[in-house]
């Protein structure tokens, strides 16, 4: 399906107009970067609808969502040798359609096997978008000669708080999941249509044939520094409520602030890191993100109190804003891999991070307590930094 989808020639899809300016080009990516964050927004916003849909089970729920990062982990080396092969562009665009597509199957889902099937699909898709979007987006990038890397990442930020509030409105209105879905399908789609013509195949795509390539050392470490971030920022994403409410006893309608205080800063973070990457150059970047991930957890760490934790978790946010643009953008520079294939091998070793964060916080604070959980994990962010010194 993928291949016969791919060798096709659409309209606009190897030849947009040739007036298309880099300007152009980055909006059309940023449209499309949009779409991303807006759908998975989308979906997130309605879990717990289905799940009170399907009666499942806090455990069970857990369970059926890990489909998600399996269909994740499954697709990472399928997207770079796809990529590769066929160009980011197509990929991108037919990702960008399964996706929205997907979409609309989690909310037609009327049992648990098929709410895990379509998750799965959807953890496939997901990643086929992510792989060859950053891919185009480098291409853009050696367009402008400079960083910009960071502000694609941002508009994916502002996309998940704006699919959050449609879910919000679409709730109001009492509207089910699936037409919640099938809107959302429907204008994601028309937006690949309005602005494919606008994108193109990043010099290079299509001439690598291999199914796999090794990644050399450097691309392996980048994806270590990818690592030790997205250990950070997973366990941000699942346990910063639980810290807020069992280390610094904020009141129940509180303990989602550590969590807003640390999304609202990193997507802030990811529009003004481009120009303090060029200011700073992307070595000292890193480094500096290091330094304020771990400031920012031992603050929250040794004042676990409801100011100093959420300044805190804000720092948290700034630090890890601009880590993985600037990963994606130097193993997009790979002169060994297609940028394709560098940037799944990077996403392979990073997203491995993000899953493991939140059960290593898990497993330490059983055995210890949450908050020297959380201080393991403001080391592993130093390590960001230590890293970047020996890789760039």
């Amino acid at each position: 399906m993928l291949s016969k989808f791919l060798h096709q020639k659409p309209f606009s899809m190897d030849n947009p107009p040739m007036t298309a300016s880099p300007l152009s080009r980055r909006v059309a990516v940023s449209v499309f970067f949009f779409i991303a964050g807006f759908t998975f927004a989308t979906w997130a916003s309605r879990i717990p609808h289905i799940q009170a849909k399907l009666g499942l089970s806090e455990v069970m729920l857990g369970t059926v969502l890990f489909a998600l990062p399996i269909g994740l982990m499954v697709s990472l080396f399928l997207a770079g040798s796809a990529i590769a092969k066929f160009g980011s562009k197509k990929v991108m665009v037919f990702a960008a359609c399964l996706y929205s597509c997907v979409l609309v199957l989690l909310g037609l889902a009327s049992s648990v096997w098929q709410l895990a099937g379509a998750l799965f699909l959807f953890g496939i898709a997901a990643n086929l978008f992510n792989i060859s979007v950053n891919t185009q987006a480098i291409g853009v990038e050696k367009m402008y000669g400079r960083s910009i890397m960071a502000s694609f990442h941002g508009i994916w930020s502002l996309a998940g708080f704006a699919g959050a509030a449609v879910g919000t409105l679409m709730v109001s209105f009492q509207l089910e999941p699936w037409q919640h879905f099938v809107i959302v399908g429907i204008f994601c789609i028309i937006f690949v249509v309005l602005f494919t013509g606008k994108t193109k195949e990043i010099p290079g795509s299509g001439t690598n044939k291999t199914a796999f390539a090794l990644p050399d050392k450097r691309i392996l470490k980048l994806g270590l520094i990818a690592f030790c971030c997205l250990v950070c920022e997973g366990t941000m994403f699942d346990w910063s409520g639980v810290y807020f409410k069992k280390a610094v006893d904020a009141p129940a309608n509180f303990t989602t602030i550590g969590y807003a205080a640390f999304m609202g800063c990193m997507a802030a973070g990811r529009f003004v890191a481009d120009r303090a990457v060029i200011r700073l150059g992307s070595k000292n970047m890193l480094m500096y993100s290091g330094i304020t991930i771990f400031v920012g957890l031992m603050l929250a760490v040794v004042f676990p109190n409801f100011i100093p934790a959420t300044i805190g978790f804000m720092l948290v946010g700034f630090g890890v804003s601009s880590v993985v643009p600037i990963v994606y953008s130097k193993a997009g520079q790979s002169t060994t891999m297609h940028p394709g294939q560098a940037l799944a091998a990077v996403s392979t070793v990073g997203f491995a991070g993000f899953l493991a964060g939140p059960p290593l916080v898990g497993f330490l604070a059983e055995a210890t307590s949450l908050r020297w959980s959380f201080a393991v994990v403001a080391v592993i962010g130093l390590c960001t930094s230590i890293l970047a010194k020996r890789v760039l």
